[in-house]
């Protein structure tokens, strides 16, 4: 009997590490494609590429360097991660706070926060309303409008309520007010589910196109990203503007539309990637934690 459960678990994990590394390959594969696509050599990747690069060179990053304006749309993106990211936690972490205490009409106020994310005005009232706020064509219209997230307050308050009340009761004792309080016991105990929220929010804004897309129009204020998806919807131009750079600065070495898109396409995710291996034990817990709290 123990022999043949031995052989029947033997026979369960075998099929489920198949599947998890299959799994794996699906997941990682378009990645490492893209990844091997930009690195080789344009002419031998049109004859197709499977496992490993053919003709290495970093002919195609050359050239997306030099595709106008894509130094400052990566400053952009850069500024917009960083800032956007640093106001949303605060500005959650502060709400969600707030919201936990007992303060008059605090029950209603969260409520309006939490309909948000099932309702939303429309495009065209959205629009309209960063008008009216002179939103549009400025770097702002990135920042404020996503700064507080009705999803974000939920795991804050969530994880916040979770907390033992004696520690926030003992430090008013000793004469600490809510500010003191946040910063020296809520903020410190809150890392796990701040870091989650921090990669959720950094991941968004890094990502994010379309805001820049329908309310931005200045060149200066472009993101990467936006640039991304204007290229990969204008192969033609691409083709002609490697062409035209090459032949003034490569010597003739020419590059495909295709091979420039692998490798802005890299540009864009790499700092993604990067990023995540050193969040990852600070995500997976605030996930865990706020989904066990709730």
């Amino acid at each position: 009997m123990q022999k043949t459960t031995k052989r029947n678990d033997r026979f369960f994990y075998g099929v489920t590490y198949l599947i998890m590394i299959l799994l794996m390959f699906i997941c990682f594969y378009p990645f490492y494609y893209v990844f091997i696509y930009s690195i080789s050599d344009s002419a031998l990747a049109q004859k197709g590429i499977s496992l490993f690069p053919k003709g290495v060179t970093l002919t195609n990053y050359m050239e997306v360097v030099k595709l106008d304006g894509i130094i400052r749309a990566f400053a952009v993106s850069l500024a917009r991660t960083v800032i956007g990211t640093v106001v949303t936690v605060t500005a959650c972490s502060f709400f969600a706070y707030l919201v936990t205490k007992e303060l008059y009409g605090r029950k209603y106020i969260y409520r309006f926060v939490i309909i948000t994310m099932y309702f939303n005005s429309g495009l065209i009232p959205y629009y309209l309303t960063m008008r009216a706020y002179h939103l549009t064509n400025t770097f702002w219209v990135y920042i404020i409008p996503g700064a507080i997230s009705a999803y974000y307050v939920v795991l804050l308050k969530t994880f916040i309520e979770s907390l033992p009340i004696s520690l926030e009761e003992s430090a008013k004792l000793d004469g600490a007010g809510y500010i003191t309080v946040f910063f020296k016991i809520i903020f410190p105990l809150s890392k796990p589910i701040l870091a989650t929220i921090t990669v959720f929010s950094a991941v968004a804004q890094w990502n994010n196109w379309f805001d820049n897309y329908i309310y931005v129009q200045s060149d200066r204020l472009k993101t990467l990203q936006l640039m991304l998806y204007e290229y990969l919807n204008q192969a033609s131009q691409i083709s002609q503007m490697s062409a035209s750079s090459l032949q003034h600065g490569l010597g003739g070495t020419s590059v495909t539309a295709q091979s420039v898109r692998m490798a802005i396409t890299m540009v864009a995710t790499l700092p993604v990637l990067f990023v995540y291996p050193f969040m990852q034990k600070h995500f997976v817990k605030g996930i865990m934690l706020g989904a066990v709290k709730g």
